[in-house]
């Protein structure tokens, strides 16, 4: 079976975490993207389609829960996880209540992330696929067909 990779956006205020993060998902076979701020995500995400967004909650400017929020607002269907250094598990956990996959603790141990990364993949799969469904039934039901 062919592995289709899951397209990720990192977004990290801290370059050198980012550069070596998205070396080894690259190195797993992943397609990643990278950015900055929460702006640089935002319109990244406007441009490209992104499956998952590992996403840090403490960055300058809008942070990673504000982000979280806009994510969710423009991009319902694109899964995020929620990266958190010690002291914010608090935050991370509220950033699920709305709506954030799951989150990890820096430093994330590289196999928990990849385990999550896929869980995060096959939800929004399974949603867009819900959606493809709901929209042949509908489709069906105005041609006056039925299923």
């Amino acid at each position: 079976m062919v592995r289709i990779p899951t397209k990720v956006l990192l977004v990290d205020d801290e370059e050198d975490f980012v550069e070596m993060l998205s070396l080894r998902l690259r190195e797993a076979g992943e397609q990643v993207s990278t950015a900055y701020s929460g702006k640089a995500c935002l319109d990244i995400l406007a441009q490209d389609h992104i499956d998952v967004v590992i996403l840090d909650i403490r960055m300058p400017g809008m942070d990673g829960m504000e982000t979280l929020g806009e994510i969710k607002k423009r991009f319902p269907l694109v899964e995020v996880i929620m990266l958190t250094g010690h002291g914010s598990a608090e935050t991370a956990v509220e950033g699920m209540k709305l709506g954030a996959f799951d989150y990890l603790m820096k430093p994330a141990d590289f196999e928990e992330l990849t385990h999550k990364l896929q869980g995060a993949r096959r939800r929004k799969d399974e949603q867009e696929e819900r959606i493809r469904q709901a929209e042949a039934r509908l489709l069906m039901r105005k041609s006056g067909g039925t299923f």
